[in-house]
């Protein structure tokens, strides 16, 4: 099959419906050669936080694994579901919400073929949660929605609202730092080219300046007060450190810049 020509990146405004469409188009398009890359990173029930590997199972920030059994959670921007597994298997009851249709085709996918299944695929909106308030104990999301979504204050009022008092909420984005800096593994990504405060978001667009995939940047105090504004109680900040067993490149993540550049920000938050 012909491939048409590159997209051309640039930075620009874009806003909630064109990021939204653009950004289901390209998940849709990609989801197959996202998951043949990094599907065995990610592994197909492991709950991974970011490129680092920071697993949830070392990492504890949803709480004590013991304690997960029974509650209701919510994954947001689940991809393959593999986050909604782990949890799963600990006895939790997960529903797995991605934007993408094709990449929850590969969560149904790895149930069909390891029998492991049994809980909710949605596919919907982060910025309008097809659920009734107070839904669910937990809510999560490794690098999901909150990149990509033009307004992430709708995002936090959502999951706010689906939440019952006393919920965690607990999410990793892309580090605001990174945004400074070329998105390369090399040397050539460690030195900054553009300001961080330049919050204009980035764009690959076809030859008619249509949006084929949009990423948002906020800074860490745009993240904090978004969350302080929807009723949050920010209780950590993670920056995970590169760890020496990890020698893979991902896109711009890399040992070389792991060791001196964050490059996942986790939030760990609680709904009063």
């Amino acid at each position: 099959m012909s491939q048409g020509p590159e997209p051309e990146a640039t930075r620009r405004t874009a806003g909630v419906t064109e990021s939204s469409r653009a950004n289901r188009g390209w998940w849709d398009r990609n989801a197959d050669e996202y998951q043949v890359e990094h599907g065995a990173f990610l592994g197909d029930g492991n709950f991974v936080w970011g490129p680092e590997g920071l697993d949830e199972s070392d990492a504890g920030l949803l709480g004590p694994a013991a304690e997960l059994a029974g509650l209701s959670v919510l994954e947001i921007g689940a991809g393959a579901a593999q986050c909604s597994r782990w949890l799963a298997a600990r006895g939790a009851r997960p529903v797995a919400l991605d934007l993408s249709h094709r990449q929850l085709q590969h969560a149904r996918r790895i149930d069909e073929e390891s029998a492991d299944g049994g809980f909710p695929l949605v596919q919907a909106d982060a910025g309008t949660l097809p659920f009734a308030a107070a839904s669910f104990d937990l809510a999560c999301s490794a690098y999901g929605a909150l990149p990509f979504v033009a307004d992430p204050e709708r995002v936090q009022r959502e999951v706010h609202r689906v939440l019952r008092p006393g919920g965690r909420w607990v999410f990793s984005v892309t580090h605001p730092i990174r945004w400074a800096f070329p998105d390369e593994p090399g040397p050539e990504g460690l030195t900054a080219v553009s300001s961080y405060f330049d919050r204009t978001p980035y764009v690959e667009q076809d030859d008619r300046g249509l949006a084929e995939y949009v990423e948002h940047h906020r800074t860490l105090g745009d993240r904090v007060r978004e969350i302080a504004a929807a009723g949050f109680r920010l209780v950590d900040l993670v920056e995970p450190q590169w760890p020496e067993w990890n020698t893979q490149e991902w896109g711009g993540w890399s040992p070389l810049r792991g060791a001196v550049l964050p490059g996942t920000a986790i939030f760990v938050c609680v709904r009063d």
